[in-house]
């Protein structure tokens, strides 16, 4: 219903912020990276948004880009995950990070979150792992500064770079770290899974 908001910034406390759009201001409910990221109250704001209806309620959640939205909705898909858990996994780790977790399938690092165990963290990785690619990460460029689908920098696919993660894994680094330094990689259609893993380890080695 509410694509987005742009307007002032007028209020901005722990996880609600308040923009000013049509003389009306918005309470709109943001993750703790997007509060980071905002500029001084009375600056103008630009909030893509996702609108919760209840019987006896109306609640706005607001994201600094369309790709943390659909982030955001893809948690949503996620049975046990309603908008405040969706909304908390969004603040206890940046969107990159959740990312190469579920990419990496490191539960682990997605059960830190509060409110998610292990078996929810599981579950996710479960339902997302086929439906995000970093490609698709809010981190990096979209549409036209993206690279074709399955090569530039950061393409894991089922090749050479998911190779690469399964060995740094294997070597003793955790997924995390594996699929991050993968990421870093401009990884072409010619690399074997030894070249990747090469140029994986000199990113580790800083």
């Amino acid at each position: 219903m509410i694509s987005f908001i742009r307007g002032p910034l007028v209020e901005k406390e722990e996880d609600v912020i308040v923009v000013e759009a049509g003389c009306v201001g918005y309470n709109i409910h943001v993750p703790l990276s997007l509060l980071e990221e905002l500029p001084p109250l009375g600056d103008e704001v630009r909030i893509y948004t996702y609108l919760q209806v209840k019987e006896d309620s109306m609640s706005l959640y607001g994201f600094g880009s369309r790709q943390e939205l659909k982030l955001f909705k893809q948690l949503l898909g996620v049975n046990g995950i309603g908008p405040k858990g969706a909304l908390g996994l969004l603040s206890a780790m940046r969107p990159d990070d959740l990312c190469l977790a579920v990419i990496s399938g490191d539960a682990k690092a997605i059960a830190k979150a509060p409110g998610i165990g292990v078996k929810t963290a599981q579950r996710l990785i479960l339902d997302l792992k086929d439906r995000i690619s970093v490609e698709d990460m809010p981190g990096l460029p979209d549409d036209k500064g993206r690279m074709e689908a399955g090569r530039g920098k950061g393409s894991f696919g089922d090749g050479a770079g998911k190779e690469a993660v399964d060995a740094l894994v294997a070597l003793g680094y955790s997924a995390m770290e594996a699929a991050k330094a993968v990421r870093k990689v401009e990884v072409t259609e010619d690399m074997t899974t030894e070249d990747v893993l090469k140029a994986s380890l000199k990113y580790l080695a800083f």
